[in-house]
């Protein structure tokens, strides 16, 4: 008998999916282990395994629908088998949310979110001379025909680089798309996935994009989905603003020995270089122990106190932020937690982290000290009880001894729920940090 196949729930927090791609069509053959889709949660790009085995006889969710959890996303029977039966008791994803036909229609984008990814423009008063602008706009003017798309493997054009991300890069050789034609809405120009399906939605309603002449004082706006990442991190930090109590506590550290013994370090092995940022990890870590009750998460009725240590990492990637955890960081020689946080900052920015690598963390560190932060305040990361915001290390005037010294000074500022954390315990622990930085040699002890 012919099985639906469901939305899967592929992480904690995961409500929805959003279908990346599918590897196989209807009418394929399909063995226990074949990759099916890939799938994006809340927090990464994940491959989706069949666990049957027959021909995938009915695809319910087109690429880019949006699905929630349990919902029917495919049904894989026997060949010739009739599927319907199996539809029958199934709610079936609805057509905003990409419904196909039984003859599986050709891919497009939904139409809710075409029209909401086309730019709206303002036009303004025929008095006033246009100027140039370079913002890249649709047009509903000058409609075009769109060219064939070409493939480009490479990832440079005329010898210079294009900066795309591993997830655009894939869907625009899905889609036969070259880099070349897109313009970048990411960091420094990156292409990254809206830019794909901006494209598509675009080549889809037969038109291009293209530079258009605007006045320098027309207001123009892009109105873009929420990606479910961003859905997630706008629902747990609204949760966490506005349930936990939070106040802050900012102090200043002299990282003078802390600067010299990372020098040392990476003296004797400049292949595999110490940070700033594990060094801080190690030294928050060791002060948890000694200070359990700021180790903690209020769960409503009672407050539970770790004995582990894990330390989630908030690394920025191009929809927002993911928190990797480095688990028993406590346990770990600086070597084990440098090499462990480049790992996570590398699979985290490919979306590639697994659900299990972002779950379990008892405390979190947020870091903007190399984007020239000077020093910030963070929303508690739930279930924590606290996070703390690292700024930059910059070189200042201090007195010490009664002398005017230049230093290299780090300003840290922890933010705690009042519920658990009162300001003496949240203060002994900060003095507890500044005691392992400004002396990392007591770290050894």
């Amino acid at each position: 008998m012919a099985e639906v196949i469901r939305m899967p729930k592929m992480s904690d927090t995961m409500t929805e999916g959003v279908i990346v791609s599918w590897h196989k069509k209807t009418g394929d053959k399909v063995k226990s282990g074949d990759l099916l889709a890939e799938i994006e949660t809340d927090k990464a790009v994940m491959e989706f395994e069949s666990y049957q085995e027959g021909t995938l006889l009915y695809i319910g969710a087109e690429k880019g629908a949006t699905i929630k959890v349990d919902d029917v996303i495919a049904v894989l029977g026997k060949e010739g088998e009739d599927y319907k039966a199996a539809l029958n008791n199934e709610k079936k994803p609805d057509e905003q949310n990409g419904k196909l036909s039984e003859e599986q229609a050709p891919e497009k984008m939904p139409e809710a979110q075409k029209s909401a990814q086309e730019t709206i423009i303002e036009k303004a008063p025929a008095s006033i001379p246009p100027s140039t602008s370079n913002k890249e706009i649709s047009s509903n003017n000058n409609q075009q025909q769109p060219k064939e798309p070409e493939v480009i493997n490479s990832d440079a054009v005329n010898g210079e680089r294009i900066k795309a991300s591993p997830l655009a890069k894939k869907i625009a050789g899905d889609e036969g798309i070259s880099l070349e034609k897109l313009k970048g809405s990411g960091d420094e120009g990156r292409i990254i996935k809206r830019d794909i399906e901006k494209y598509l939605s675009q080549a889809a309603g037969g038109k291009q994009p293209q530079e258009t002449s605007l006045n320098a004082d027309v207001e123009s706006y892009e109105e873009v989905p929420l990606s479910q990442m961003r859905k997630t991190i706008a629902r747990r930090l609204v949760e966490s603003k506005f349930s936990a109590p939070h106040f802050y506590l900012t102090t200043e550290i002299n990282m003078d020995r802390c600067t010299e013994s990372r020098a040392a370090l990476n003296a004797v092995n400049p292949e595999k270089k110490i940070s700033f940022n594990d060094i801080i990890i190690k030294a928050v870590a060791l002060a948890l122990k000694k200070h359990p009750q700021v180790n903690s998460s209020w769960l409503g009725d009672r407050i539970r106190y770790n004995h582990h240590v894990n330390i989630g990492m908030a690394v920025a990637v191009e929809e927002g932020l993911l928190v990797p955890v480095i688990k028993f960081a406590d346990l770990k020689l600086l070597s084990q937690i440098s090499e462990e946080a480049k790992a996570f900052a590398a699979r985290a920015k490919e979306k590639k982290l697994q659900p299990e690598e972002m779950q379990g963390n008892t405390f979190t560190i947020s870091n903007l000290g190399m984007m020239d932060i000077d020093n910030f305040t963070a929303i508690i990361n739930p279930p924590d009880a606290c996070i703390l915001a690292i700024g930059k290390i910059k070189k200042v005037p201090a007195v010490l001894n009664d002398q005017v010294k230049i230093v290299n000074m780090l300003k840290v500022t922890m933010s705690c729920d009042h519920r658990v954390v009162d300001g003496a315990r949240g203060a002994r622990f900060l003095e507890t940090v500044k005691s392992f930085l400004e002396n990392p040699l007591s770290m050894l002890y």
